[in-house]
This record gives C-alpha cells, sequence and structure tokens, in this order.
C-alpha cells in the first residue's frame, strides 16, 4: 500500500501538472506556431466554447483550472487503482514495470480524453490528424511516466519486491 496516499497524491498531481503542462506549452510554441495563451483558452473553450479563444486571461485561467483538474483525476485514479490492486503494485516494483505501466496508461487516458470526455464536453468527434497521433504516443512520457513512476517511488518497498520474489522462489 501506498505510505501516506493523501501526499502521494498531492505530490502526483503536482509533478503531473507540471510536466503535461510544460509538455503541452512546449508542442503548441514549437511544433505548432502558437502561443502558450492560445492553448490554454483552447482547453477553456471545451467547457465554455469558442468564446474562450477570445476571453483573454479570463479564458487561460479557466483552461488552466481545467488542466489541474484532469492531472488531479487522472493521478487519483492511478492511486485509487494501486492502492486496490496489489498486482499493480508488485508490476510497478518490478525492473521495467514503471516504463510497461505507462505505455498501457498513457495512450489510455489520451484515448478516454479525445474519444469520450472532450467530444462529450464539445459535441464534436475527434480528428484523427498527426496531432492527435502526437497526444497518444506523447501521453506516455509526458503524462504516465511522471504518473507511475511518481506513485511507484511512493508505494512501500516490502509490497513492491513481494512479486519479484515470489517469481524467484518459483523459478
Amino acid at each position: 500500500m501506498p505510505r501516506r496516499p493523501l501526499i502521494l497524491l498531492l505530490r502526483t498531481w503536482l509533478v503531473i501538472a507540471l510536466i503535461d503542462g510544460l509538455f503541452a506549452s512546449c508542442l503548441s510554441v514549437f511544433a505548432y506556431g502558437s502561443t502558450v495563451a492560445r492553448l490554454w483558452q483552447g482547453v477553456a473553450a471545451t467547457v465554455i466554447g469558442p468564446a474562450a479563444l477570445t476571453g483573454g486571461t479570463r479564458a487561460v485561467l479557466i483552461g488552466l483550472l481545467l488542466h489541474l483538474g484532469v492531472a488531479l483525476a487522472w493521478s487519483a485514479v492511478f492511486l485509487g487503482l494501486v492502492m486496490m490492486w496489489p498486482g499493480l503494485r508488485r508490476i510497478i516494483g518490478a525492473p521495467g514495470g514503471v516504463i510497461g505501466v505507462a505505455a498501457i496508461y498513457g495512450p489510455a487516458i489520451w484515448l478516454v480524453m479525445s474519444l469520450a470526455v472532450i467530444p462529450l464536453l464539445t459535441g464534436r468527434s475527434p480528428s484523427f490528424t498527426l496531432r492527435w497521433w502526437i497526444q497518444l504516443v506523447g501521453h506516455i512520457p509526458f503524462v504516465a511516466l511522471p504518473i507511475v513512476a511518481t506513485i511507484a517511488r511512493g508505494v512501500d518497498p516490502a509490497e513492491r519486491s513481494v512479486g519479484v520474489r515470489a517469481a524467484e522462489t518459483l523459478a
């Protein structure tokens, strides 16, 4: 079981919010030639509509708050899974386990967001453009990996190694 789950959740939330926020901002500016403000206005547009794109600082702040909320939600989901599923604790304690789980969790996050959450909020189906695929792959190192790695570090080492020791005993 994770030690001090609330502190672990807060730490994970802040790490992922920062890393994903920087990734999204850099991608927006350097790859897409946009601005950071436009990125967060676009995020805000999912709940307040196209007016967010001309909403100035208020829309940017709404977009940032939404980003923080989503980062908290996905961090809490993973922490909940780790707390309920001993097998997952053992997997993320094994060599390569964090990367393997992140390789599944990252695309799962993007699929849920792009195929369910965003269309539900906007009423628009996703467009499977290059940007969509970049997000799918980018969610592995810049979203899921920080979540999984941060939570894995907070799991009791004795519980992480139980599965590894059991496997060694069987070998």
